[in-house]
């Protein structure tokens, strides 16, 4: 931004009017000191002076700035004494041709001409300077992005074959029990599920809505492979729908219950889901545990990497009094 904003016409004519007013101070300060009335062509000698100074160094900063993109300061500064040494030898022709002040070889001349010298070298080095490190921040933000995105991909794929396989088993069982009814309807919601799966790897965060309307299909495949023995309890005010999370949260969420969880007539497994008042999806199942659990908690650790990844927020798992939580921060 700071490169672009010397790179301005209008900034670059202010700046080098600044940069010329302080070049010919000494000019200024002899002529506010000094003892003799102006007269009117020692007044066109010092607007001469001040104005050529003012070209000369939009003339460098134009080239510093928009021509050099190097990081060698040698090689600028070479540059610019060599543009410096050809307007001094204009200023010398102009100055013996049309002016009686011939004091084109006085060390303070010599000393302002070196001075513009350094100042433009200086600032288009700095310039370039800013723009490297901006280009290189800029650089690391992408790199930054594409792996947050290579990493959220990866959690994504790992998500589908351990539904897709117990989905084939049910529907195994429904044929076997020529259950067509219920066949179809089973194979018309997995449909959606999976295209709604098939589409998350083109999303991040949906709406709550969205992800309810999933789970609703997730719900009748559930209930469907469990006999009516596992239950969803859902309590979501419908003015919350708008709300953030990210794509398919509720299926490790009910898939770990169920992997983790006894399940039959003895054991009736209700998974309750709810919004407290600080927008955090609260989802809960009394625990009927295993004698020997199966899997390796991957499910919740991915679902954690994602909220962190996505929203910056970890999630909270409690369990307390025969009853395991998952908390799910959201936001607008």
């Amino acid at each position: 931004m700071f490169a672009k904003l010397l790179a301005s016409n209008k900034m670059m004519v202010t700046l080098s009017l600044l940069m010329g007013t302080f070049i010919i101070y000494p000019n200024i300060n002899n002529l506010l000191w000094r003892t003799k009335p102006v007269d009117l062509e020692y007044t066109i000698f010092f607007a001469f002076r001040y104005l050529f100074f003012c070209a000369l160094t939009w003339i460098s900063l134009s080239i510093n700035i928009l021509k050099t993109p190097t990081l060698i300061f040698s090689k600028r500064l070479l540059k610019t004494l060599l543009i410096t040494l050809l307007a001094y030898s204009v200023y010398v022709c102009i100055s013996l041709l049309l002016s009686t002040h011939k004091d084109c070889f006085t060390g303070m001349l010599l000393f302002q001409f070196i001075v513009t010298s350094l100042l433009c070298a200086l600032t288009g080095h700095l310039s370039m300077m800013y723009l490297e490190h901006n280009n290189k921040e800029l650089e690391i933000e992408q790199l930054k992005t594409e792996n947050l995105q290579s990493r959220y991909n990866a959690l994504c794929s790992q998500i589908n074959p351990h539904f897709f396989f117990n989905s084939l088993n049910c529907i195994t069982a429904l044929v076997r029990d020529e259950k067509k009814d219920k066949t179809l309807e089973y194979i018309h919601k997995l449909s959606g599920i999976f295209r709604y799966i098939l589409q998350s790897d083109k999303k991040g965060l949906v709406s709550l809505g969205e992800e309810l309307d999933f789970l609703n299909a997730l719900q009748y495949i559930f209930e469907i492979r469990y006999a009516d023995k596992l239950k969803f309890d859902i309590n979501v005010d419908k003015k919350k729908y708008d709300l953030q999370i990210p794509v398919l949260s509720f299926l490790p969420l009910v898939e770990n219950t169920v992997k983790h969880n006894i399940i039959d007539s003895d054991n009736r497994m209700t998974i309750s889901i709810e919004l407290n008042a600080n927008n955090e999806l609260t989802v809960a199942n009394p625990v009927y545990e295993k004698m020997e659990i199966a899997g390796n908690g991957i499910g919740l650790a991915n679902l954690s990497e994602r909220f962190l990844l996505l929203k910056g927020k970890e999630i909270k798992i409690e369990e307390k009094n025969g009853i395991f939580k998952v908390i799910l921060p959201l936001s607008n």
